[in-house]
């Protein structure tokens, strides 16, 4: 499973708008019925980006999704990926309102290494409302 997200998150990084940064991002997302929803990163001059892992998780929310298995990402300047990219503290918040904690992050490479990690182990304190 790990190597197939992580070979759908390079695919999905094909499309990445980053012409700021150079910094091209793809995530693949997996939902608990095992389809695979991919988002790109997507830069705007004025500073309004969105991450690919964010791009991702909306698309599948849009068409009704809410329950998340896992997600690969894969990240690097130029779109080499030859090191392991950390989702952001946004995407992280965004991971913990729609997954439980032991949610997995895959951060691969373009070799299809990888390392994986639970939601909880990348975000020990999440923002929550009370209510």
């Amino acid at each position: 499973m790990e190597e197939e997200l992580i070979k759908f998150a390079i695919k999905a990084s094909q499309n990445s708008y980053s012409p700021y940064s150079n910094f091209v991002v793809g995530a693949a997302l997996l939902t608990k019925d095992n389809k695979v929803y991919l988002g790109c990163n997507i830069e705007n001059a004025c500073g309004t980006s969105n991450c690919a892992e964010r791009t991702a998780f909306y698309k599948a929310i849009s068409d009704g999704y809410k329950e998340f298995k896992a997600i690969a990402i894969v990240g690097g300047k130029n779109g080499e990926f030859n090191k392991l990219c950390p989702p952001c503290g946004i995407c992280r918040q965004t991971m913990s309102e729609f997954c439980d904690e032991d949610f997995v992050i895959i951060l691969g490479n373009e070799k299809l290494e990888y390392k994986k990690y639970a939601l909880k182990q990348l975000l020990p304190l999440s923002f929550e409302l009370e209510g």
